[in-house]
């Protein structure tokens, strides 16, 4: 017993321990007592009348997740309901119950235990007058094993969300933007695509082949690429807006045809596949989705000695058609058409690639980090993305799994996922460059076999016949690669004037590490040991609402600009030498930022540009000899004036630049310094950590050319028009409450210094 002083006087608290399955009736007595005022007492009527209100047992108590996402709203929604098995009867309860008060139920449900999992849709105010009903409930979730229920679901059941999907549907208007998945075919007449790909819209690379999906996989990258994890989608009760549509090429044979490529000529098959939906709607605006790879090594164990970085003719032409270029796709050799053919520059999202032999006493995680990232998904100008999980809930799953356990831990690398650990680091990009939800694996309890349950997957659309089911379950970096897809869409829906190299610096500068990888990270105090953790995670897992919108603590700041890397003098031989070099003089806030003196604060910089494969792959060995150019970027430091830091990197750029050093080499305030910005690739990322007023005087950054074959070939030099290039910058004061946004707002767009 305890008691508060009120206004009103002295009110007592009680606690009443109540048995389970005994709440309807202490909950009917108190009732008929307080309803009736004149009733007898009874000996415990002191106590009774000193009551004036009864704090009923709510559903909120009951609610076993996440207290923040606990659904109060007036609305209905979905909720996964644990009944407590007494007498064999909870689910016929529940479901009359459900048909009394006019709310929708899942059509089927998992046992296991002593409890009985069932889906229900109803608003927290429709549950809580359960409790006055039924004593059968135990808990209550927000819905987990969405995709376990659904799938088990007949057609006629499954025909149901999906029509209750389309009544909240808005479709993306007719020039939007298109996520492109070339793959095995998409399903055109699948319900959910209704509105958003049209016949016109799925292509086949061979006029002979139906667009059609007959196997599947297309189909359901199209879904995610679309909507995401349906399994989110579906149990929620809010609108649903499209951004962007969808576009589909059949590039892969159907599985009975005898025309199967040759993995050689993948780089032309893609080419001519890109062709189709630009001369259909060359004014689109598209990014497209790659989820199939081509294995190159043979054996993990000898990774290193076979250079699985090495490009190919697929990756070079993903390379070459991202920066702009035609090339001929008749020929298997990696060959580029006529420069003065310029095409548009393109986003290429690239599945890092799926381990396929998983075995039971595999430590997943070495086992990643030696299965190299496939074909193509070693190219420069492509965002490759590798496969991480949330995925660990065991506890609502199917029977059949019971005492299985999953393999990797909620936050970490999905167990299938492919690294670039073993690249040669100086001479091969850091891949995958992001990680996404690619669901997980499960061990049996004798820890003799795997297997992929449901409930470790991500729900999508199935290619379907009538009387099939409309949705199934996938998993893998396929998965991962289609929803990064979707952020990249919709980043171009809300951005329509970024250029393609900016929209994949907003997929990568977007992304955070989770818990767990970011423990692994900061354990190492070697940046060469960070690096390598950096070839197994990427820059971590993406998000759209941090793609596409400051806060008052954390702004983002973007730059599209160009610059020309080299120059040759006649009469003066085949080298070159460095053009020229840009600064940026960024609108920062620098009163708020000193005025927080000692706070610590972060600067996150990511470069993105695009580089041209050399056409001569006997050139590919190297570093400086696969791409035109590379850039980089420096910040300067704070004790020295805009003039020192102008001088130090022009000298810089002009040295011998295969030892050029960043100079995010000159401090321990950056997460990876040179190693990060000495790699190869053309995007390079890293984090600053330090005070604010130290950042206060950081607001100028620089970019500069480092070499590429461009400079050593004077007669294909395509450095006059300027190469495109984006850079983002941003600042955070994370847990301090100031406006750092709103100054920087106010301040007129930050200028651009050609330094020649």
């Amino acid at each position: 017993m305890a008691h508060e002083d009120t206004s009103d006087g002295i009110v007592e608290w009680a606690t009443v321990f109540i048995p389970d399955g005994e709440k309807k009736y202490f909950l009917s007595r108190l009732d008929a007592y307080l309803e009736t005022s004149e009733q007898p007492k009874t000996k415990h009527s002191a106590l009774l009348d000193s009551i004036q209100s009864v704090r009923r047992a709510t559903i909120r108590e009951l609610w076993t997740d996440d207290p923040e996402d606990f659904p109060d709203g007036p609305g209905r929604t979905w909720w996964e309901v644990w009944l407590r098995k007494r007498d064999g009867r909870e689910l016929e309860r529940l479901t009359a119950y459900a048909e009394s008060n006019g709310i929708r139920m899942g059509k089927h449900h998992l046992g296991f235990g002593d409890r009985t999992v069932a889906l229900v849709q109803a608003s927290a105010a429709e549950l809580g007058t359960a409790l006055n009903s039924l004593d059968d409930l135990a808990e209550l979730r927000r819905p987990h094993d969405v995709a376990s229920m659904i799938s088990l679901d007949s057609a006629a059941e499954q025909s149901e969300w999906v029509n209750d999907l389309l009544e909240r549907i808005s479709l993306a208007p007719d020039n939007a933007p298109a996520a492109c998945i070339i793959d095995t075919g998409v399903q055109v007449n699948h319900p959910l695509f209704a509105g958003s790909l049209h016949t016109d819209d799925a292509h086949a690379i061979d006029a002979a082949w139906s667009p059609d999906d007959r196997t599947g996989h297309g189909t359901e990258m199209a879904g995610l690429a679309l909507f995401g994890d349906l399994g989110e989608m579906l149990v929620s009760t809010l609108p649903v807006v499209l951004n962007h549509k969808l576009e589909s090429v059949k590039f892969l044979p159907d599985p009975t045809s005898a025309s199967a490529h040759d993995k050689d000529l993948y780089g032309a098959v893609t080419a001519r596949a890109v062709d189709r939906p630009e001369i259909q709607a060359p004014d689109r605006r598209r990014v497209f989705s790659i989820a199939t790879t081509a294995r190159r090594i043979t054996s993990a164990t000898n990774a290193k000695n076979q250079d699985p970085g090495k490009p190919t003719s697929w990756s070079a032409a993903i390379d070459a058609m991202a920066a702009g270029r035609s090339i001929d796709d008749t020929d298997p050799k990696f060959t580029y058409l006529d420069p003065d053919i310029r095409a548009p520059r393109r986003l290429f999202v690239v599945s890092a690639g799926n381990i396929r032999n998983l075995e039971p006493a595999d430590d997943h995680l070495s086992r990643s980090d030696v299965e190299p990232v496939e074909d193509p998904a070693q190219a420069w100008n492509s965002i490759t993305v590798g496969a991480f999980t949330n995925m660990d809930d065991m506890s609502g799953t199917h029977p059949a799994f019971t005492g299985y356990t999953p393999v990797a831990p909620r936050g970490e690398l999905s167990p299938s996922s492919r690294t670039s650990v073993v690249f040669d680091s100086k001479k091969w990009p850091v891949k995958p460059d992001v990680v996404a939800e690619g669901g997980n694996y499960a061990l049996s309890p004798e820890q003799t076999s795997l297997d992929t349950p449901d409930n470790l997957a991500l729900l999508t659309t199935r290619r379907h016949h009538p009387g099939q089911g409309a949705f199934t379950t996938t998993r893998d970096t396929s998965a991962a690669t289609a929803q990064v897809a979707s952020i990249a869409a919709n980043i171009m829906a809300r951005y329509p004037n970024f250029w393609p190299e900016t929209v994949r610096a907003l997929v990568v500068h977007s992304a955070q590490w989770t818990g767990p990888m970011l423990a692994n990270l900061e354990a190492e105090n070697l940046r060469e040991s960070r690096a390598k953790l950096l070839r197994r995670y990427g820059m971590g897992v993406p998000d759209l609402v941090r793609a596409t919108n400051s806060a008052a603590d954390s702004l983002t700041l973007v730059a599209q600009s160009t610059i020309r890397p080299f120059e040759h003098e006649d009469g003066k031989g085949a080298e070159g030498r460095v053009r020229e070099m840009n600064l940026h003089d960024l609108p920062w806030p620098n009163e708020v930022l000193e005025g927080l003196g000692d706070t610590e604060v972060k600067m996150r910089v990511t470069l993105s540009y695009f580089i041209e494969p050399n056409p001569s792959n006997r050139g590919w060995t190297g570093r400086y000899q696969y791409p035109s150019h590379g850039l980089r970027f420096a910040v300067k430091r704070a004790s020295e004036s805009t003039d020192e830091f102008r001088k130090r990197i022009n000298k810089r750029a002009r040295a011998n630049d295969e030892k050029i050093l960043s100079s995010t080499s000159d401090s321990p305030q950056w997460f990876f310094g040179s190693n990060q910005q000495q790699s190869a690739g053309s995007l390079h990322t890293d984090i600053w950590t330090g005070t604010a007023a130290d950042l206060a005087s950081r607001g100028v950054l620089a970019v500069y050319p480092v070499s590429g074959w461009w400079k050593h070939n004077k007669r294909l030099n395509r450095s006059d028009p300027g190469v495109p290039y984006a850079l983002l910058v941003s600042i955070e004061t994370p847990g301090v409450d100031t406006d750092i946004w709103t100054p920087v707002y106010q301040q007129i767009v930050s200028t651009i210094e050609i330094e020649a």
